[in-house]
C-alpha cells in the first residue's frame, strides 16, 4: 500500500492490462478489501488518463464497469424536463 501513496479507505484503485479489456477495482470496505474483477468479450475499456490519477464518481464507475466511454458520457448535460416542452 505504501506505493499508492493514499490510504487505502481514501478512494477505490482501478488497474487494467495493456489490452484494456481486464479491468481490476480495489477498495476498502469496513475490515477488509474488495475486490473486482471484469473481463470484455467483446471490445474494451475506455481508459485514459493524464498522469497516475483520476476522479470519478460512483455513476462513472458505473459507466466504466460496463464498458461504455464514462469520460465522453460525463460530458453530457443530464436531459430536464423542460428541453422537451
Amino acid at each position: 500500500m505504501e506505493s499508492m501513496q493514499e490510504k487505502p479507505d481514501q478512494g477505490i484503485y482501478v488497474f487494467y492490462n495493456r489490452a484494456c479489456n481486464r479491468i481490476k477495482v480495489l477498495g476498502w470496505h469496513g475490515n477488509g478489501f474488495v475486490l473486482l474483477y471484469k473481463r470484455l468479450e467483446k471490445g474494451k475499456f475506455f481508459i485514459r488518463t493524464v498522469g497516475n490519477k483520476i476522479n470519478i464518481d460512483v455513476k462513472q464507475l458505473n459507466w466504466l464497469i460496463a464498458g461504455l466511454d464514462w469520460q465522453l458520457l460525463s460530458t453530457w448535460e443530464e436531459p430536464k424536463f423542460s428541453t422537451f416542452f
